[in-house]
């Protein structure tokens, strides 16, 4: 099969998914560059333009070649006995929608199926998935509700239900954040939420080749200016990810198990990371992601690493259970 790196996206985190292309070309250098275009088109890339792109989370990447519609683009793949590296994040690359194309024709790609992708990708759902499986999760709010909540709890949090990379983060600390919210509520739906008080952690989970599925250990997030946005995690220097995690062994242990089992219920296949606050209470469920970051600021990557697994190989690994899903 040929190996092809799938990049870019129409949606936000397209800037963050071309850093994880030049992390993927490193580690994968015999393998073709495709870049789907904010018009749906894919371009065929050439390694140096990839490269030589030397600000991706600040600049768009702009390919020099005509592209061919996604659906032709799949087809092309399929035809080409081709296997999809997703080097993607966010919206229709992580909705399940790009997934499902890939499966109606055969086109065998890394990550989760497009019925999991969808799952976890609507952290409202994911939330009443994950907490069927015993991960504790906070309650939502409704838009309505906002202000008598804010009044009982003192401070919120609010995001976007379907996107990632953290943006569009609200924290709710005075009045006029509500009106924020609302503002923002009026062009996607929201998930509102109280804020709870802790340490940020993430946990990855790695699905090999030869069956087994593991919990990889917690790493303990220390935002250089408070919070951990979109910011604090591609462009602040001062930002701390600390692997293994500074928790107790105790606290560890419950993360790990509660990323496994959060994996198990969304479905989730190959790998994925779950997201939670380690409150006075213990860790509390944030968001799944079925296509974290592959950047080499990203966290999964250095989770493997500390784990004594070489990008490289979890890559291979991933391709081999890509090929193998889309098989049977």
């Amino acid at each position: 099969m040929r190996t092809t790196i799938l990049f870019g996206g129409s949606n936000k985190e397209r800037l963050v998914s071309v850093a994880s292309a030049q992390a993927l070309h490193q580690a994968l250098p015999e393998a073709d560059l495709w870049f789907w275009d904010v018009a749906d088109n894919v371009h065929v890339v050439q390694s140096e333009q990839l490269l030589e792109h030397t600000r991706p989370f600040e600049d768009e990447f702009m390919p020099s070649t005509r592209g061919l519609p996604l659906a032709q683009a799949l087809d092309q793949a399929a035809r080409e006995d081709r296997v999809l590296v997703l080097g993607l994040h966010g919206g229709r690359a992580e909705n399940g929608e790009l997934q499902a194309m890939c499966e109606m024709r055969g086109v065998p790609f890394t990550g989760s199926s497009s019925a999991s992708s969808h799952l976890a990708f609507d952290k409202v759902a994911a939330k009443r998935f994950a907490a069927i499986a015993g991960v504790p999760a906070p309650g939502g709010i409704a838009l309505d509700d906002i202000d008598a909540a804010f009044a009982e709890y003192g401070k919120l949090i609010a995001k976007p239900a379907r996107d990632g990379s953290s943006y569009g983060l609200i924290f709710v600390n005075a009045k006029q954040d509500l009106i924020a919210v609302r503002n923002a509520a009026k062009t996607e739906e929201y998930l509102i939420e109280p804020f709870i008080s802790g340490v940020e952690a993430t946990c990855g989970v790695l699905e090999r080749s030869d069956g087994s599925i593991i919990s990889l250990l917690p790493i303990e997030i220390v935002p250089g200016e408070g919070t951990f946005d979109y910011t604090a995690k591609y462009l602040l220097k001062s930002t701390q990810e600390i692997c293994p995690g500074r928790f107790s062994s105790e606290i560890s242990a419950a993360i790990m198990d509660l990323a496994l089992r959060a994996h198990r219920a969304l479905s989730c296949t190959g790998y994925s990371r779950t997201d939670f606050i380690v409150s006075a209470n213990g860790p509390i469920y944030l968001e799944t992601n079925t296509l974290p970051g592959l950047t080499k600021a990203s966290l999964y990557p250095k989770a493997l690493k500390v784990q004594g697994i070489e990008f490289v190989d979890f890559l291979h690994d991933q391709i081999e259970l890509a090929t193998r899903r889309a098989h049977r």
